[in-house]
């Protein structure tokens, strides 16, 4: 790694700031995904502290102080899974259990991190230039053995989000009988951070298993040269480097539209890139003003397809998700869920009161909305007109007599 290779991290590290102070606020996920990226690129930047910047102080700084950053890794990337894809997004007293492991190993590591920065200079340089011993005891635990648990706990919370997304994928064929129409697009983007993390971690792991054990042999090639010092770093280092690259193939990832994507499947490379873009994010301060805006963007309908959520609406206004539920439940007394159906249902009431309903069935007409079953079409319109839709169609059919 040269001098020159710092400046992937460096950039890394910039990028997560944009996420976290611009982008956050049109897609809350992109917190978690920010703060994953900057826990990843820190991590490269105390590799490249502790070896290759041939400067004492630096390892004494980068050698144990940073290690409870490894273990939130594997949390921020199943925060941002979880909160990508699920319906709650809240941030609950069980979530937090998962930063338990960096808590512990920021208290066992202590003893250490309360030396004199000259004593804890020296036992650095000495480690990792010399002696390559690891068996350093903290409380409770040694140092090795936190070099391996660092290892296993990414490729644990890899699995983890990996279950976590097909369950939930489960859960939304269930409920709604689809998913959301990006869903391909998140599938691949979650799936090439996991691999990435689990390709890094599992060449660590395997660097650390050398060092203590025999070497293994595939096909003639020792374990020792598949995972030797410079394979594990040249690894690292470029899959962190291949992570930041791959966020700006995935413009919808880091311009904000993550949940659920526009219809732009017959639009230009250029067009989706250019849709995707995120404007001048805007508060509600003036209600009539927004009221326009909603009205002119109701004409299109666009409440009418199957994906439709808040956060789609958010990504179209260019208006905050917290600013327009706060919208609904404070200026409209009702959920986003309930103001959709509302709109649905006028939607179907102005169709059947043009005539269309002599070329629609019941199950057009729900299908034409966007509801996703008859059964819940038919509840949403007799809570709404007091009455069924075959019996709202017969009432406006003129008379015979």
């Amino acid at each position: 790694m040269s001098h020159l290779e710092i400046l992937a991290p460096v950039f890394g590290i910039f990028t997560s700031f944009i996420l976290l102070y611009y982008l956050s606020s049109l897609n809350r996920s992109n917190i978690f995904l920010a703060l994953f990226f900057l826990c990843c690129n820190l991590v490269v930047m105390v590799y490249f502290g502790l070896h290759y910047s041939k400067m004492e102080f630096w390892e004494g700084i980068c050698f144990v102080h940073f290690l409870p950053l490894s273990f939130l890794l594997g949390p921020t990337l199943f925060y941002y899974v979880k909160h990508t894809v699920s319906e709650n997004k809240s941030f609950s007293w069980t979530d937090a259990l998962h930063l338990i492991p960096a808590i512990f190993v920021g208290f066992a590591t202590l003893p250490f991190t309360l030396l004199p920065l000259e004593v804890k200079t020296q036992m650095a340089h000495q480690i990792v230039n010399f002696t390559e011993d690891y068996s350093l005891n903290f409380n409770w635990v040694t140092f090795e053995q936190l070099l391996y648990g660092r290892s296993i706990h990414v490729i644990l919370y890899a699995c983890l989000s990996v279950g976590y997304f097909f369950w939930n994928k489960q859960m939304l064929l269930k409920k709604y009988g689809s998913i959301p129409s990006n869903h391909p697009i998140i599938q691949r983007w979650f799936f090439t951070l996991i691999t990435l993390q689990v390709i890094i971690a599992s060449t660590s792991l395997g660097h650390m298993i050398t060092l203590y054990f025999k070497p293994v042999y595939f096909l003639g090639i020792s374990s020792l040269s598949i995972f030797s010092e410079e394979h594990f770093f040249r690894i690292c280092g470029g899959g962190f480097f291949i992570q930041n690259f791959f966020l700006f193939l995935f413009p919808n990832i880091l311009y904000g539209n993550i949940s659920y994507s526009l219809d732009l499947d017959s639009a230009s490379t250029f067009q989706k890139i250019k849709s995707s873009f995120a404007k001048q994010v805007k508060a509600l301060e003036n209600t009539s003003e927004f009221e326009l805006q909603l009205v002119q963007y109701l004409t299109d309908a666009p409440f009418i397809k199957k994906d439709f959520t808040l956060s789609q609406m958010s990504f179209d206004l260019k208006i905050p998700e917290r600013n327009l539920s706060a919208y609904f439940n404070n200026d409209l007394n009702k959920t986003f869920g309930e103001w959709k159906n509302d709109q649905r249902i006028e939607y179907v009431v102005k169709l059947i009161e043009e005539g269309h309903a002599k070329v629609y069935t019941i199950e057009a007409l729900s299908a034409e909305a966007g509801f996703q079953s008859r059964s819940k079409f038919i509840d949403a319109f007799k809570s709404r007109q007091g009455v069924t839709p075959s019996a709202f169609i017969k009432s406006k059919k003129p008379s015979t007599n």
